[in-house]
């Protein structure tokens, strides 16, 4: 019973829309009608108004954090099915019907709220490659296959592949 109320309540928090909420209050616009029409952080800067799009990219990456970390020092059992959770929550939202984000801001948090390094490793790629490209998506792709890859080469894990 317990893994079915984290995993809804992580879902629903996951799903809280803070680019489009941010955008419909304070530009009194609809955000899925701007740029890529996702709801996330780099479209929310797509709006022209930076203050909202770093206030979402920190909300979004805040609502992974604080479940995480509540988990981590309480259900520590049930922090990875939680993040796949917020993770789906984000990029699935029941509110706007199942149409959301690309997620990296709210895997960025969850990262952070797992290992340290491995959200610094993250941040690290997606810097370097967005200087070298000037392209968000193509930063977080990269930033995103930076992950296993350094957990295949740096830790102590055996990976089995089928």
């Amino acid at each position: 019973m317990e893994i079915l109320i984290i995993s809804i309540l992580s879902y629903i928090v996951g799903s809280i829309p803070f680019g489009f909420i941010l955008t419909k209050i304070f530009l009194k616009k609809d955000i899925r009608n701007i740029g890529s029409g996702n709801i996330g952080a780099t479209n929310a800067l797509r709006t022209g108004n930076k203050s909202i799009g770093y206030t979402t990219l920190f909300l979004d990456i805040i609502k992974a954090v604080i479940p995480i970390i509540y988990l981590k020092l309480n259900y520590t059992d049930y922090i990875f099915i939680a993040s796949l959770c917020i993770f789906l929550g984000h990029v699935f939202p029941i509110w706007l019907k199942f149409k959301g984000g690309k997620g990296v801001a709210t895997y960025v948090g969850i990262l952070f709220s797992i290992n340290l390094y491995i959200g610094l490793v993250f941040i690290g790629v997606w810097f370097v490659t967005f200087l070298i490209s000037k392209y968000s998506s193509l930063s977080s792709l990269f930033a995103s296959l930076s992950v296993p890859i350094y957990l295949f080469i740096f830790t102590n894990q055996s990976f089995i592949f089928f």
